[in-house]
């Protein structure tokens, strides 16, 4: 008895312990906070496929400068531009594949660099009207692209690199009245180059003034055509916007030089890679100005339909300053000679890529 007394007590002195320190406990304890994380919020991507048709001066800068300002963009309005970007080198089979790339991965809108790649990108989005924005397009209209340059029509639409082919003309002959026989060289097979050639031939045929013609869609045959335009004597010699030439043409100034021929183009990238004069467009502005129209159709639903081709001022002469005084020009002249045709006169030096 006195045994199961004694086992009685215990337990009672057990369980009040256990009251009492389950009681201090809740007493001292804080109310358990609730650790589940807040959700995070997600910034909104969008997948911008970029693709390039050949791999030059011209055309890498506007890739560059696109790429920069979507950058800027995207950290101004907190969100992401996820860019894919390829360069399918002029080759068709390349260049399907890579818009076929883009459009599987889900990309929400696909740029096309140069004329080719952009009539590609309008043919493979007939159906799910993913907006296409196109960049140093010459002649949009005439490659069917859009309906008119104030109203695309379509889910197309971009900034064009037009080149007033007059203007050109009218530095060739302010640099050298006398000039008798120019020449063009160009690639036949460039959309880019057919309205500008035309132009320059309807010039020189109203003032009477002889030229020739030359063209290449490769390097050697363009080297070829570069020769041959030595061959024939001509005084001059005018490219268009010709991605063509625009590849080669580290490989051709020299030619010209050592001939004493001044060669005119479409865009300050041929300059830089040592031809004598580039006048037209600023490509490093035409590259911001096309990221600028792809926020506005991501960001705020701006429609590719309505939204009009943006045209650059063809004001800019861009002369190799290194060029010019190879070929015993002097400079101070032919810039005064320059200056009623130009609204702005730059200079740069020969080199590979702008920096």
């Amino acid at each position: 008895m006195k045994n199961l007394n004694l086992r009685k007590l215990a337990a009672a002195i057990l369980s009040f312990t256990v009251l009492l320190t389950a009681a201090g406990c809740a007493a001292g304890q804080k109310p358990a906070e609730d650790t589940a994380a807040e959700p995070e919020t997600t910034q909104q991507t969008f997948r911008v496929g970029i693709c390039n048709y050949v791999d030059d001066a011209s055309l890498n800068q506007i890739v560059e400068n696109i790429q920069t300002r979507l950058a800027e963009l995207g950290e101004e309005n907190g969100v992401q531009f996820e860019i894919d970007y390829d360069n399918c080198n002029a080759d068709a089979t390349v260049m399907e594949q890579i818009i076929a790339n883009f459009q599987s991965n889900g990309a929400d809108l696909l740029v096309g660099v140069a004329t080719p790649v952009a009539m590609r990108m309008q043919t493979a989005t007939e159906d799910s009207r993913t907006p296409v924005v196109f960049a140093a397009v010459s002649d949009p209209v005439g490659a069917g692209l859009v309906q008119s340059l104030e109203a695309p029509g379509s889910n197309v639409t971009g900034t064009s690199d037009y080149l007033d082919t007059a203007a050109v003309m009218n530095l060739i002959f302010a640099a050298d009245p006398d000039a008798a026989k120019i020449g063009l060289l160009y690639d036949a097979g460039q959309d880019s180059s057919t309205a500008a050639i035309a132009s320059a031939k309807a010039y020189l045929d109203e003032k009477g003034i002889a030229y020739v013609e030359h063209t290449g869609s490769t390097a050697d045959e363009v080297m070829l055509a570069a020769q041959a335009m030595v061959a024939d004597g001509v005084d001059a010699v005018f490219t268009p916007t010709d991605n063509s030439i625009m590849k080669a043409e580290l490989a051709i100034y020299e030619t010209f030089i050592d001939a004493g021929i001044p060669q005119y183009t479409g865009a300050d990238s041929f300059a830089l890679n040592g031809a004598f004069l580039g006048y037209g467009v600023d490509y490093a502005n035409l590259g911001r100005e096309t990221a600028d129209m792809i926020a506005d159709i991501l960001l705020n639903g701006a429609d590719p339909a309505s939204t009009p081709v943006k045209t650059f001022d063809n004001g800019t002469a861009a002369i190799n300053t290194e060029t010019c005084a190879a070929l015993g020009f002097d400079f101070d002249a032919v810039s005064k000679a320059f200056e009623p045709y130009c609204t702005k006169i730059t200079t740069l030096t020969t080199a590979e890529s702008f920096s």
